[in-house]
């Protein structure tokens, strides 16, 4: 039970002793943002978003070598065009984009030539920051956080996981749809609290979060109410979490500017297999928006071939994953085949269910 009440972050200065583990056991990886510099000017963001924590098994060092990215701001001091530099794998690097396009930078005049270079953090788990293991459960993109990491999460001598454990009989959540939230995060507030004789919770607090006051309020308030069976208990924790506020894509060029030229592929297409629109996942994690403009060509029995991205935003991997569907797609067989066939692809969050979903744009 304690496990699904756990999930954030703590700053109270007593914690669970240190206990150092095994040298097999998992430990706590981060790809840590470094300076950003913009056509070799340093530029200081507001916040520069950290990737999800991960886990990693000791070993294997050579894959983690610095991840460095390119990127231009425009004059609202949003990230865009945001494009891996250089080649190869990059361990547990799927929230690094995203995370960057969830960042700020100072708005106003636009800038060009961005770096940012992300370096790996590998930490055992009785030396890794409470905070960033709990922070690890809110969002356990690698499985379960390890015991020993759980043991450190609770202030010492707590007695909330003591046996028997308190039940909740009633539990409160605060509306989340009044709360205002944050495009491209996620945000929580960890509760720290006890429990009285009677059941009832009591020195309710917020020790850890993303500094989002209305919920921090909304969840004290909430937590408040809540029942348990009788019995008194200390150092209980339980997090209150939000879901990232949708960020639409920048507007999407029109298909006629980036067609290219001497093309004689048909505006509408004849699909006979249409492409497999699939949202991608570390951006829907975040409720990020995008889009792809992809051109390509078609042989004379329908096959799709030399698939190009035209343009991308707010990252090249939206072109990346347009190349995917598009690549499994057929048109119908014609004499000659097509060439400068052009596609424009949305990746949208409808607002009525919160379902990804990538469409063809007209």
């Amino acid at each position: 039970m304690f496990a699904s009440l756990l999930l954030a972050t703590m700053t109270t200065p007593q914690v669970s002793p240190v206990v150092m583990s095994g040298p097999a056991e998992q430990q706590l990886f981060a790809w840590m943002p470094g300076p950003v510099r913009c056509a070799g000017f340093a530029v200081t963001g507001t916040p520069i978003r950290r990737p999800l924590t991960g886990l990693r098994w000791p070993g294997g060092d050579q894959a983690l070598r610095p991840a460095t990215y390119t990127f231009r701001i425009d004059a609202n001091g949003r990230p865009l065009s945001i494009a891996r530099a250089g080649e190869g794998y990059v361990w547990q690097g799927e929230d690094i984009a995203p995370s960057l396009a969830a960042s700020r930078f100072p708005a106003g005049a636009a800038r060009s030539d961005c770096t940012i270079a992300y370096t790996a953090r590998l930490t055992p788990m009785a030396a890794a920051p409470v905070a960033d293991l709990m922070s690890y459960t809110i969002s356990p993109t690698m499985g379960v956080l390890p015991r020993t990491g759980w043991d450190r999460l609770p202030p010492a001598g707590a007695t909330c996981r003591n046996d028997p454990q308190p039940q909740a009989l009633v539990r409160v959540y605060p509306d989340f749809r009044m709360l205002p939230g944050t495009p491209g995060l996620r945000n929580w507030s960890m509760l720290q609290y006890d429990i009285d004789v009677r059941g009832r919770p009591a020195n309710v607090r917020v020790v850890e979060g993303t500094g989002n006051a209305p919920l921090n309020a909304a969840s004290i308030k909430a937590l408040k109410a809540w029942r348990y069976t009788p019995g008194a208990r200390t150092g209980c924790l339980f997090p209150f979490r939000q879901a990232p506020k949708n960020m639409a894509a920048p507007v999407m060029p029109d298909q006629a500017t980036l067609a290219p030229a001497n093309g004689n592929c048909p505006v509408k297409h004849d699909w006979v297999t249409r492409p497999l629109l699939t949202y991608p996942d570390p951006w829907r994690r975040r409720a990020i928006e995008g889009w792809a403009v992809v051109a390509f060509d078609v042989a004379p029995w329908g096959a799709t071939g030399n698939l190009r991205v035209l343009a991308s935003e707010p990252s090249t991997e939206f072109g990346e994953q347009a190349v995917r569907m598009l690549g499994g797609a057929k048109l119908a067989a014609s004499p000659t085949g097509q060439s400068g066939c052009v596609d424009r692809i949305l990746f949208v969050l409808r607002p009525a269910d919160t379902a990804p979903a990538a469409e063809m744009a007209p």
